[in-house]
C-alpha cells in the first residue's frame, strides 16, 4: 500500500519515481536478506540435528565470539538485530551457551561471554560462512569488487539512517 502511494506521488518527475522504487526495493532486499540468512543458519543446524538453539541465537553467539560484552554493547555495535536481546541472552544462559557476570562497577550491568558450548555453536556458523566464501564467487557470481561496492553503499545507507535519527532529517 505504501509502496503504491509513493509511486503515485510524483509521476511527473521520473527521476524521483525511479529513486523511490529503487529505495523501496533496497529496503525489501535488506529485510529479505536478513530473513534468508536466518533461514540458511537454521537449515545448517537442522541438518546437524541441533534443535536446542534457533538461528537468531546462533547468530548472536557468532557475533559475540570471544568478546566480553554488555547487552547494550551488543545493540550499539550492531551485533544483534532484534528487539528481544534480553530474552535471548537469558535463554542462552539457561542453555549453557553464555556466561554472565554482574559488572563490579555498575551492578545493574551484566557482562556476557561464551561458554565452550557457545563457542562450538559460533564455530558452526563460522564454518558455514567459510563454505560460502569458498563458493560465492563461482556459484553466486559475487567477487571482492562486488562486495566492496555493495559494502560501501550499505555503509552510506547506514550512515544516512543514523543521521536521520540523530538530526531528525
Amino acid at each position: 500500500m505504501i509502496n503504491q502511494q509513493l509511486k503515485r506521488e510524483d509521476v511527473a518527475g521520473t527521476d524521483k519515481v525511479d529513486l523511490k522504487s529503487l529505495y523501496l526495493e533496497t529496503l525489501q532486499l535488506v529485510e529479505r536478506l536478513h530473513r534468508r540468512l536466518l533461514d540458511v543458519i537454521k537449515d545448517e543446524f537442522d541438518r546437524a540435528g541441533r534443535t536446542d538453539i534457533n538461528a537468531v541465537q546462533a547468530l548472536l553467539l557468532f557475533n559475540i565470539g570471544d568478546s566480553v560484552l554488555t547487552a547494550g554493547e551488543l545493540r550499539t555495535r550492531g551485533f544483534y538485530l532484534g528487539s528481544n536481546v534480553s530474552y535471548n541472552l537469558k535463554k542462552l544462559v539457561e542453555l549453557g551457551f553464555i556466561n554472565h557476570q554482574k559488572s563490579r562497577v555498575d551492578r545493574r550491568s551484566v557482562r556476557v561471554s561464551l561458554t565452550p558450548e557457545g563457542l562450538a555453536i559460533a564455530e558452526i556458523v563460522a564454518e558455514l560462512y567459510e563454505r560460502h566464501i569458498g563458493s560465492i564467487d563461482k556459484v553466486g557470481g559475487l567477487d571482492e569488487q562486488e562486495f566492496q561496492k555493495m559494502n560501501r553503499s550499505l555503509q552510506r545507507l547506514d550512515r544516512f539512517w543514523n543521521d536521520s535519527i540523530m538530526y531528525r532529517l
